[in-house]
C-alpha cells in the first residue's frame, strides 16, 4: 500500500464510541474492535484508525501523529490547538442536538451568581475554558482538574463544576443546578495543515465529510412512496408539507401515477392516514442512509 494514501483518523473512544460507528457505518464504513484494542479495523484501505479520547484528540491531530479526527468543539477550545475544522457534526450519545458545556453549583446553596465564586473551589476537565471563561467575568477561583466523577463533588470536595450535559438528567440528580452556559459544542472533523495541503488527502477528507454529512441529514428523514389516482395528485400532493414536492411517475395502469417524496419522520405517523383517506395506496415507508443537499 503507497503510505501517502492512507488517511491516519482518529475516532473518539467513550461515550460517543458506539454514535460514531454508527453513523460511519451509515456513511458506508464498517469498522469492528476487538476487546480492548485501540486500533479498530474498517473496510476502506485508504483509512488507518486509531480509538482515543476526544479530550486527547486534538494534540495528537497538531503534532501531526494523526492526519485528522473527530473529538468536541469543546475540547478543540479547550486545547486551543490551531486545527482546521472540516465539518461539524450534530449528534451525542443520546441524542442529536448540542451538548453544554455548563457552570453547575449545589441547589438551594450559598452561590447564585458567577461573581459568588470569587474565591471559591472550581472542579472541571476544562481547566483553561473555565479559566478563560473567569478571566473575561474578572473573577478569581480556584480551577483544579477533574478526572470525572464531578457532580458528587458538590459541595463537600468543591464549590462548583464546570461539565458537559447532553439533557441535564445527572446534574438534576446529583441535587445540582446551571449557573451559566459557557458555550454548546457538537463533533467536529479536524485536519492539521499538513494534511489538508496533501491533495490525496484534502480530496479524501472532503469525500468523509460530505458522507457523514449525508448520514446524519438522513437520521430525521425517511422516504415514502405511494400510488394516486391521477385525478386525485393535486389534492394528494397540497396534503405534503410546504417545500416537500414529490417526484411522480407514470404507472402502468392508466389513472394512476406513483409519488416519492423525502419527509421528516415525525410528521409521516399523521401524514400517512389523511393521504390513504385522500385516495392514496400502497403506501410505503423506508429507512434512508444518506440524504447529499
Amino acid at each position: 500500500m503507497n503510505t501517502s494514501n492512507t488517511l491516519k483518523i482518529g475516532v473518539p473512544k467513550g461515550s460517543l464510541q458506539e454514535a460514531t460507528f454508527g453513523l460511519f457505518r451509515k456513511a458506508g464504513f464498517h469498522f469492528t474492535v476487538s476487546g480492548r484494542s485501540y486500533t479498530p479495523s474498517v473496510d476502506d484501505p485508504e483509512l488507518e484508525p486509531l480509538m482515543l479520547r476526544p479530550q486527547e484528540m486534538p494534540q495528537y491531530v497538531a503534532k501531526g501523529i494523526l492526519d485528522c479526527g473527530l473529538t468536541g468543539y469543546d475540547w478543540l477550545c479547550d486545547c486551543g490547538a490551531d486545527l482546521r475544522i472540516v465539518c461539524r457534526m450534530t449528534y451525542g450519545k443520546q441524542t442529536l442536538n448540542p451538548i453544554r458545556i455548563v457552570l453547575a453549583v449545589q441547589k438551594d446553596g450559598p452561590i447564585k451568581s458567577v461573581q459568588d465564586l470569587q474565591g471559591r473551589r472550581i472542579a472541571t476537565e476544562y481547566v483553561k475554558l473555565t479559566e478563560r471563561f473567569l478571566a473575561e467575568k474578572g473573577i478569581e477561583a480556584s480551577v483544579e482538574f477533574s478526572w470525572g466523577a464531578d457532580e458528587v463533588k458538590v459541595p463537600d470536595l468543591v464549590d462548583a463544576i464546570v461539565v458537559n450535559t447532553e439533557t441535564g438528567s445527572s446534574l438534576k440528580a446529583h441535587n445540582l443546578v446551571i449557573l451559566e452556559t459557557l458555550m454548546e459544542s457538537t463533533t467536529v472533523l479536524v485536519a492539521n495543515e499538513a494534511a489538508w495541503t496533501d491533495p490525496w488527502k484534502r480530496a479524501k477528507l472532503e469525500n468523509l465529510s460530505m458522507l457523514l454529512q449525508g448520514a446524519l441529514n438522513a437520521e430525521s428523514l425517511v422516504g415514502l412512496k405511494m400510488n394516486v389516482p391521477a385525478d386525485r395528485q393535486d389534492e394528494i400532493k397540497a396534503l405534503l408539507p410546504a417545500l416537500k414536492k414529490p417526484t411522480i411517475s407514470p404507472l402502468a395502469d392508466e389513472g394512476w401515477v406513483a409519488f416519492e417524496v423525502v419527509l421528516e419522520e415525525k410528521a409521516v405517523r399523521d401524514l400517512i392516514p389523511e393521504l390513504k383517506r385522500a385516495g392514496a395506496e400502497g403506501l410505503v415507508e423506508y429507512p434512508l442512509n444518506k440524504v447529499i443537499y
